[in-house]
């Protein structure tokens, strides 16, 4: 556990993250320690998509000795407006008491700036880190599953040869629990453009040979056009962002499809787009925060309709439930009368 400093911002940070965080006009601030305080070292203004000027704008800050602090407007938002990078500069040259002190201060400056509006976090050591190179390396890493140990990754060997094999009627074989590729950069990158709504969809295919999850097609798709993209012998992934109107109001609602076209697909196929649907929609809500309205499985295109996808993402909802019917006695029988009284006054009788 690392110890706090208590140093904190002062009214000029303060009034800059207020300013940066409600408007546009800022894609980065550096943020320094002086004589125990937060304080700006410099600002920039946008003035083109994000990944357009990052290299630009980020890499002229770093100092080869001094540790920083800097926040990168993203385009994406949340509903707490702009997302933003919280880089964390600590060079290895760096004497170890500023290490010491920018480490110990990094929550603060979080809490400060307000933790809901830092989309992702980076701390680095070498500017190649902090490249925008670099940070796409850091998304793609965690979006990759955890490393197998050596056992885990004999026995998904083991999965894999076994899907090769013929399936009878009788054949007993264990499906691919466990086995899930991770997304390719260029997925990663498709996905990203999906969410910040420059693209409305992204095919993803599975490579086998490279073990990897990867873009097919971001071809712009409007709904009518839906069912042409979906192909008839092979499988795929598909996010489509579904724009309709419901009880007055315009949505756009991210659908996700996986579209298995049956047994016109090898064995293999069939058992690894199955085993890798979890960590892909996993990767997609949890890494890439995209918010997954309904996820579908189909056979064909022509399944996509637009009363199909309605029905789907907005269920009619039954309002009406039966109520509870007392179950009748016995018929016929009736028991004894009984009365009780209460004890003091059977005393009185008595």
């Amino acid at each position: 556990m690392s110890h706090q400093t208590g140093i904190q911002g002062g009214d000029g940070v303060k009034k800059t993250f207020a300013s940066a965080k409600s408007g546009d006009r800022y894609r980065v601030l550096k943020i320094v320690i002086q004589d125990e305080q937060l304080i700006l070292g410099c600002t920039k203004d946008a003035s083109k998509a994000w990944d357009e000027e990052y290299d630009s704008l980020v890499l002229p800050l770093l100092e080869a000795e001094v540790p920083c602090y800097i926040l990168y407007r993203l385009d994406s938002s949340n509903n707490q407006g702009y997302e933003w990078l919280f880089l964390a500069w600590s060079p290895d040259c760096a004497h170890v008491r500023q290490k010491m002190l920018y480490a110990g201060t990094r929550a603060s400056l979080k809490k400060e700036f307000g933790g809901g509006h830092i989309k992702e976090e980076l701390f680095a050591t070498t500017m190649e880190d902090l490249t925008l190179c670099g940070y796409r390396k850091h998304l793609s890493s965690l979006a990759a599953p955890l490393p197998l140990t050596s056992a885990e990754e004999e026995l998904r060997q083991i999965k894999l040869d076994q899907v090769q094999t013929d399936i009878g009627v009788d054949t007993k074989t264990p499906t691919l629990q466990g086995v899930s590729f991770p997304l390719h950069q260029d997925a990663i990158e498709a996905l990203r453009r999906f969410s910040e709504r420059k693209i409305n969809y992204v095919q993803l295919k599975i490579d086998p040979d490279q073990e990897l999850i990867q873009k097919c097609s971001t071809e712009p798709t409007e709904l009518k056009e839906l069912p042409l993209r979906i192909p008839d012998k092979e499988a795929r992934y598909h996010l489509f962002l579904y724009k309709h109107s419901h009880e007055g109001d315009r949505l756009e609602s991210t659908v996700f499809i996986y579209s298995m076209p049956g047994y016109s697909c090898s064995v293999r196929d069939r058992m690894l787009y199955s085993s890798c649907k979890q960590s892909c929609v996993y990767a997609v809500e949890n890494i890439l925060q995209i918010e997954i309205e309904k996820k579908l499985e189909i056979q064909n295109g022509e399944e996509l309709t637009s009363d199909f996808l309605y029905d789907e993402v907005h269920p009619t909802q039954h309002a009406h439930k039966q109520a509870f019917a007392k179950p009748k006695g016995p018929l016929g029988k009736k028991g004894r009368r009984r009365i009780t009284r209460p004890p003091a006054e059977r005393e009185d009788d008595d």
